[in-house]
C-alpha cells in the first residue's frame, strides 16, 4: 500500500509542476493522522522542464501489460534511462543478468505456490480480479492477459478470474525478458514511500520511451523469497518490486477512480 501511495505522490508532484506549482514534500507533522505518509505544500512558482512534462503526459497512458512481449531486446540507452530514473528518487534498479534468471524463476514459482496455498490470499485476489470492464477498482478481465500455461516461466498469476481468452498458438511469453528489481537502501515506512516514487518514475519513463511494463509482485510479497532475493542481490539492498519491460501489444484502458473519491476534508 505504501508503494502505491508513493507512486500517487510522484503523480501529484508532476501534476503540480505542470500547473506551475513547485511541490515541497515534508514528513507528516506530529498533528497529522497516524496513517499520513507525507505532507505536500507549495514552494512557489516553477516551470516544468520537457523531460518532466513527458512523464506527466505518460500518466494516463501508463498501464500494466500482462501479455507476452516481443523478443526484441530493450536498447542499452533505454535500460540506462530506467536505472537513472530510479536513482532520481534515491532508489536502485538492479537489472537481472542472464545468470540470475534461472534462480529468480525458481523464487517466482516458490512465492506463487506459497500464495496459492494461502486461503486468505486466494480470497483477496479473487475479490479484486476478473472484474467487468467498467469497474472503478480492481483488475478487469479484459486487462488481465492470457491464462497461465505450464511452460510460462514468469507470469504465473491469473488476473481474469478464469475469464481470459485462450492464448493464440505460438504466442508464449518471451524467453529472456528484461527483468529488474527495484530496491531501497533501508526498509522503513519512509523508504517504502520513497520506493513508490522511484517505482512510478521508472514506469513512466518506460512508457515515455515506448516500452511496455508489468509488475511481478510474488517474490517481494512473500517474506522468505524476499529475503532470498535480497541475499541474491548482495544483501545490502531491500527488494521492493520486480518489473518486467519489453515491447508489447496495446492493452485496453482501465477506469480510474474520480479525484473527489480520494479527497478527505
Amino acid at each position: 500500500m505504501r508503494l502505491a501511495c508513493g507512486a500517487a505522490l510522484l503523480n501529484l508532484r508532476l501534476a503540480l509542476e505542470h500547473s506551475g506549482v513547485r511541490p515541497v514534500i515534508d514528513p507528516p507533522s506530529p498533528l497529522a493522522p497516524p496513517t499520513a505518509l507525507a505532507e505536500v505544500r507549495s514552494g512557489g512558482r516553477t516551470t516544468q522542464n520537457p523531460a518532466e512534462r513527458a512523464l506527466y503526459e505518460a500518466i494516463p497512458r501508463r498501464r500494466n501489460n500482462r501479455r507476452p512481449f516481443q523478443e526484441t531486446p530493450v536498447p542499452t540507452a533505454d535500460r540506462h534511462a530506467l536505472v537513472t530514473a530510479a536513482q532520481r528518487e534515491q532508489g536502485r534498479l538492479h537489472v537481472l543478468a542472464r545468470t540470475e534468471l534461472d534462480p529468480f524463476a525458481e523464487l517466482v514459482h516458490r512465492a506463487h505456490r506459497a500464495q496459492m496455498d494461502d486461503e486468505r490470499f486466494r480470497a483477496e485476489m479473487d475479490h479484486w480480479t476478473g472484474r467487468e470492464r467498467d469497474a472503478s477498482e480492481g483488475v478487469p478481465a479484459a486487462a488481465s492477459g492470457p491464462l497461465p500455461e505450464p511452460q510460462d516461466l514468469w507470469v504465473v498469476r491469473d488476473f481474469s478470474g478464469g475469464r481470459a481468452p485462450t492464448r493464440v498458438a505460438g504466442k508464449d511469453f518471451e524467453r529472456e525478458p528484461l527483468l529488474t528489481v527495484l530496491c531501497s537502501q533501508h526498509d522503513s515506512r519512509t523508504d517504502d514511500v520513497r520506493a513508490g516514487q522511484a517505482l512510478q518514475r521508472v514506469l513512466l519513463t518506460a512508457c515515455a520511451h515506448g516500452l511496455s511494463s508489468s509488475v511481478l509482485s510474488q517474490v517481494p510479497e512473500v517474506a522468505e523469497t524476499r529475503e532470498e532475493l535480497r541475499r541474491m542481490l548482495g544483501g545490502s539492498l531491500h527488494p521492493q518490486a520486480v518489473l518486467r519491460f519489453g515491447y508489447g501489444s496495446p492493452t485496453p484502458e482501465t477506469r480510474r477512480r474520480e479525484p473527489e473519491d480520494l479527497l478527505l476534508e
